[in-house]
């Protein structure tokens, strides 16, 4: 999609207006091309109707009047950005947008925060991956020798296992269960986190 750029008849509008315009862009690069797009029609329209509205006036002077009003983009079109990296972080399921939604909507509430946390508690698997790989009679899923209760996931030395009467029970699963268990938990939180955000959509509508 061509955007067309709108043409100024004095030189030092026209900078402006590039510049202005430039800082939209860079404001939005985080999200997908059609939302950038989007923000930017929508602001380059907004200009063009004032301006024309305010066909007499000087130009330059209607155009500051216009930006001052539409205000900074790195500070108006933060929320904006907020909500559209989260709409997309819940609609593709990539790691590398939820988290920079979430870092971006931190300011929006404690509940983003929360589900950082969740985040990085998988984290702790992907290490106990690479612990087992490294030294595997360390680490494991150890369980009471006389029960079913479940001791600890993660490392523990021979001495504490022989102690506390307790035995690993995954043996060569543990790996391909700690890699199920994050894919596992990680969809399950985006969805929960996807089911937030709806509600919070139905909250303000």
């Amino acid at each position: 999609m061509r955007i067309e750029d709108i043409k100024f008849e004095e030189k030092a509008s026209q900078r402006i207006y590039n510049d202005y315009m430039k800082r939209i862009r860079k404001a939005t690069a985080s999200l997908s091309k059609t939302d950038q797009d989007d923000i930017y029609m929508e602001f380059n329209s907004h200009i063009y109707e004032a301006i024309h509205h305010k066909k007499d006036a000087n130009e330059i002077d209607s155009l500051l009047d216009i930006i001052e009003k539409l205000g900074l983009p790195e500070e108006v079109l933060k929320p904006l950005v907020a909500d559209k990296k989260l709409q997309q972080a819940t609609k593709t399921f990539n790691p590398v947008h939820v988290f920079k939604a979430l870092i971006l909507n931190f300011t929006n509430g404690i509940s983003y925060i929360f589900f950082f946390v969740l985040y990085l508690f998988l984290f702790g698997f992907v290490f106990l991956i690479f612990a087992k790989i490294y030294n595997p009679s360390l680490v494991g899923l150890y369980m009471k020798k006389d029960s079913f209760s479940v001791f600890v996931l993660g490392i523990i030395n021979p001495e504490s296992q022989i102690k506390n009467n307790i035995h690993e029970v995954l043996g060569n699963w543990f790996i391909p269960v700690m890699l199920l268990s994050i894919v596992l938990f990680y969809f399950l939180i985006t969805l929960l986190l996807k089911f937030k955000k709806s509600i919070n959509q139905k909250t303000l509508s």
